[in-house]
């Protein structure tokens, strides 16, 4: 059956310019319930071209929250997002790495050049360091999300070139690194989330993921956000939120659980944070973090911190 991009998409006339968005590219690092529902969604909105970069394959207990099916179980999630995507967008041109970015940051630099958006749906801070590093001297605009403990809420950073980075928001009051959900039991063990001498039991039993209903508002919010990006100096109702939408970093809850439970309910009247709605921050440029420093520092990313200070300590040597 052949396809055109004028049939599929002519309903969203007025609110995304087509022929300007089947020109970008979108790079997705990650394809657990984040990614694959982001790379449908930009899919549908007419995005033209796509990388989409995870090592792991579909597991069963990934399949009530992700964008792929039962019948998808073991293959590669980057063959199965990539059999969605073309689903939506016949058209779509797909580049596929299953490989972990944090072996292959060459490989990852090179993407990011090609790349209009990346999209950072990791579920691991060393993954987000790393990229963090590439993008300042490949600077483009990186969308991070993540949900909090069991999904009760989650988060949004926008990374602008020349703006604050991932690294300042860590630093920042806002942001809560331990409150993060624990999703899978092999990589919360390498990079600490889950100590080594914890049991495989309670190990499982850390692991405590939200409904799919709970990740769809942050998703949505990566969606948008990268729609208005794409967009920009194009004649369409979706660049018009860039008027909006322009904090750095955005929270959202769920449920007045753990860390909000002292947020209100949603029909509260008064002037406070209130649960199901966006919350928007501006984040300070931290002149003295990891990255945005004058001097060298060593980042903690939870695996390569003492190898960091021991290649310092031999460079002062050798000074």
């Amino acid at each position: 059956m052949d396809f055109s991009s004028d049939d599929i998409y002519s309903r969203s006339a007025g609110l995304i310019e087509n022929g300007a968005l089947f020109k970008k590219r979108a790079l997705i690092i990650g394809l657990g319930s984040f990614g694959s529902n982001i790379a449908v969604e930009l899919a549908k909105a007419a995005v033209g071209s796509f990388a989409l970069m995870d090592i792991d394959r579909l597991e069963r207990h990934n399949v009530v929250r992700h964008a792929c099916y039962l019948n998808d179980v073991g293959r590669l999630k980057t063959d199965a997002v990539a059999d969605l995507v073309l689903g939506k967008n016949p058209c779509a041109t797909i580049d596929k790495y299953p490989i972990d970015m944090n072996d292959n940051l060459e490989l990852v630099a090179d993407e990011i050049e090609r790349a209009d958006i990346v999209i950072c749906a990791t579920d691991n801070n060393q993954s987000r360091f790393n990229l963090s590093r590439l993008l300042i001297d490949h600077p483009k605009v990186c969308l991070f999300g993540r949900a909090v403990t069991r999904a009760e809420g989650g988060d949004v950073f926008r990374y602008r070139p020349g703006g604050p980075c991932y690294c300042c928001l860590v630093g920042n009051q806002w942001y809560d690194n331990a409150a993060e959900e624990i999703t899978n039991v092999s990589s919360a063990r390498a990079n600490g989330r889950i100590a080594a001498y914890v049991s495989p039991e309670d190990a499982e039993a850390m692991v405590q993921v939200g409904l799919a209903s709970d990740i769809e508002p942050i998703t949505n919010m990566m969606v948008k956000l990268a729609l208005v990006e794409l967009s920009r100096n194009t004649d369409s109702g979706i660049e018009a939120l860039g008027d909006e939408l322009t904090f750095d970093y955005y929270m959202w809850a769920n449920r007045r659980e753990r860390r909000h439970r002292n947020w209100n309910a949603f029909n509260d009247s008064q002037n406070r944070p209130t649960i199901l709605r966006w919350y928007g921050a501006t984040i300070e440029r931290d002149e003295s973090c990891s990255l945005c420093a004058n001097s060298e520092m060593a980042l903690d990313d939870g695996c390569e911190l003492e190898l960091e200070l021991k290649r310092i300590e031999e460079v002062n040597e050798e000074t």
